[in-house]
């Protein structure tokens, strides 16, 4: 079986996250296009693109492994995955111990980071960004 290609990792993320609609109001898909662009390897721009699948769709690594990808991507994209129950600063943990996820994580925090792509900026937002940006200094070697 051939690897993937990323067109058709975008095609896979577009058809997952076809009705998703994003804090601002627009497409979900164009927030894991634009950390796929920041990507510089094949290898990161599909995990990039398909970093949220196993979150937020009924993807399954089982089913990203039949559809040819890559054990260390699938193993990348399931270090981006936060757990059920799991603590944010552990899951950031977790994905420390993945290159590949770390790189990605912290192109997704960027974005995430973005003010303008909310529709409103409150306190709940000023939280979260706080909570992206110290998860984006411990994964670029900070405490």
């Amino acid at each position: 079986m051939h690897t993937p290609t990323v067109a058709d990792a975008v095609a896979l993320a577009a058809e997952k996250h076809r009705d998703a609609i994003d804090k601002g109001g627009a497409p979900y898909i164009l927030h894991p296009l634009r950390v796929m662009l920041a990507m510089s390897t094949d290898e990161a721009r599909r995990v990039a693109v398909l970093h949220d699948v196993l979150e937020d769709t009924d993807i399954t690594p089982d089913e990203l492994r039949r559809r040819g990808y890559p054990e260390r991507e699938v193993t990348a994209i399931s270090a981006l995955t936060k757990r059920p129950g799991e603590d944010y600063a552990a899951f950031i943990e977790r994905v420390r111990l993945d290159p590949l996820a770390t790189t990605v994580k912290r192109a997704d925090l960027l974005d995430n980071m973005d003010v303008r792509r909310l529709a409103a900026f409150g306190q709940a937002e000023a939280e979260r960004m706080a909570r992206y940006l110290a998860a984006w200094k411990r994964l670029s070697g900070g405490v």
